[in-house]
């Protein structure tokens, strides 16, 4: 699948905290531009669809992989558009290295956008990563 985007970040704070705000969907505003409301049916696990309002629309995405701790992809679809959205977590000594991978595939009348959505989405999320950061740090 085509990447959008690519990032990095070494957080200062052990894997489980890091963990526990990544995957803390009411602060999902504090580091994920343009959502404003994020919430989950159920409990973290592969299949589960969490809902969430970007830039005043309500979308969904699904977890697709799941490594508690470690590891979680969530895809999300709209037509013509299938994002995953891939966030890994290593240990660093003292800290916590989490990467994000932004692919994205397009298809049907969306497949000659392709070139312009993936930037698109790298110009508004690459800064994830950078805010995760800040909001962990400052806990």
């Amino acid at each position: 699948m085509p990447q959008a985007f690519r990032d990095e970040q070494t957080i200062l704070a052990p894997p489980h905290d890091v963990w526990a705000t990544l995957t803390d969907w009411s602060a999902a505003s504090d580091w994920m531009p343009g959502v404003s409301d994020m919430r989950a049916a159920g409990d973290i696990a592969v299949g589960a669809e969490l809902t969430f309002t970007a830039r005043g629309k309500t979308r969904s995405s699904t977890v697709t992989a799941l490594e508690p701790g470690r590891l979680i992809t969530m895809s999300s679809t709209m037509p013509g558009v299938l994002a995953d959205y891939t966030y890994s977590l290593e240990p660093a000594g003292n800290a916590t290295t989490v990467s994000l991978v932004a692919d994205v595939q397009t298809s049907g009348s969306m497949k000659l956008l392709g070139r312009v959505i993936r930037s698109a989405i790298a110009k508004e999320d690459a800064v994830q990563l950078t805010r995760l950061k800040a909001l962990v740090e400052s806990r």
